[in-house]
């Protein structure tokens, strides 16, 4: 399977949450964030998604959607609230969201296509 999400031909939105994990060992952590996964990609208009974590806790996940209103949609599910509030109270020492559309979109090693 691939770590990169399929993706359909621009234009698309992109959610970025790049965060910083706190240094509190929660093992609650990894499930929460593999249901919130699974609840996202489940969800109207997400597209897929992508992420990464290193060592030190810093970690980006890209969320992948069609429409902004899907994004809005996501943003108020009552799960994903809960799962936020935890993350600001114990998770995350610091976090930023951007939403961005992709207009462009290109792959490699062998350049555009």
């Amino acid at each position: 399977m691939s770590r990169f999400a399929p993706m359909p031909d621009p234009p698309y939105y992109a959610v970025i949450f790049a965060n910083q994990r706190t240094d509190t060992d929660d093992t609650r952590y990894g499930a929460m964030a593999d249901w919130m996964v699974e609840l996202a990609t489940a969800r109207p208009g997400c597209i897929g998604l992508e992420s990464t974590r290193d060592a030190e806790g810093f970690g980006i996940t890209v969320s992948y959607w069609t429409n902004e209103a899907e994004i809005i949609a996501w943003k108020a599910d009552v799960t994903h609230l809960a799962a936020q509030k935890t993350g600001r109270e114990k998770w995350y020492e610091h976090y930023r969201l951007r939403v961005a559309k992709v207009e462009r979109s290109y792959s490699g090693p062998e350049g555009r296509d």
